[in-house]
């Protein structure tokens, strides 16, 4: 009976015992997206929706080849998990080939080349729409691409490139970065944007012959 009873003791010492704390639990290696239909806007071209399973993990790798050089970008998923598997969709499915970039702008506020909007500017997306993924702490240097949007949550296949500076809020979900080819979007730059405005469409069409990314 003293043998049970100190039994008894020791297990409830034990678990009066304050545990030591766990390592942090690692962010989960896939993440849930909405990509909600948008029947008043379908789609400009034949995309289905992307899985709602996102990868939070690692990175990959797009690139466009423009009339203007080759765009190569590094995509970083545990940013904007959701935004690069989107992204990353369209691109398979062809349907950034052979579109346009609508809108520059060259301004002290503003350096942005936007594409992704098939008919026109901010006309013509995936039929689908999601969130946004960002934290309020989001910059966008030189060389960032990021979402375009028409207000919270209407990401949909609008992006833009930084070439110079972007004085902007943080609400665009960031996408990555170009690691290479952003001599082409100063030739872009160079060429000047219609009516020598600080924001219209480019003088010289800005073209998009195709898109790709390795499986990864």
């Amino acid at each position: 009976m003293r043998r049970f009873a100190l039994v008894l003791a020791l297990i409830a010492a034990a678990l009066a015992t304050p545990v030591a704390s766990a390592e942090p639990v690692p962010t989960k290696p896939v993440k849930h997206c909405d990509f909600i239909p948008t029947p008043d806007n379908p789609a400009a071209k034949p995309v289905k929706p992307p899985r709602p399973a996102a990868s939070t993990r690692g990175t990959a790798t797009a690139v466009l080849a423009t009339n203007y050089g080759v765009v190569v970008i590094e995509l970083d998923r545990t940013v904007a998990s959701c935004a690069v598997h989107n992204f990353i969709h369209l691109i398979r499915s062809s349907f950034y080939d052979d579109t346009r970039c609508f809108r520059l702008t060259n301004s002290a506020r503003l350096g942005v080349l936007q594409c992704g909007d098939i008919y026109r500017q901010e006309e013509g997306g995936p039929g689908y729409r999601f969130a946004d993924e960002v934290t309020g702490a989001e910059t966008y240097p030189r060389g960032t691409i990021a979402m375009g949007n028409q207000g919270p949550g209407t990401n949909g296949s609008e992006f833009f490139i930084v070439h110079s500076h972007a004085n902007i809020r943080p609400v665009y979900s960031v996408l990555g970065r170009v690691v290479h080819g952003m001599d082409a979007l100063d030739r872009i730059v160079a060429a000047g944007i219609e009516g020598d405005a600080q924001d219209g469409p480019p003088k010289q069409p800005v073209l998009i012959h195709w898109a790709f990314t390795p499986a990864r």
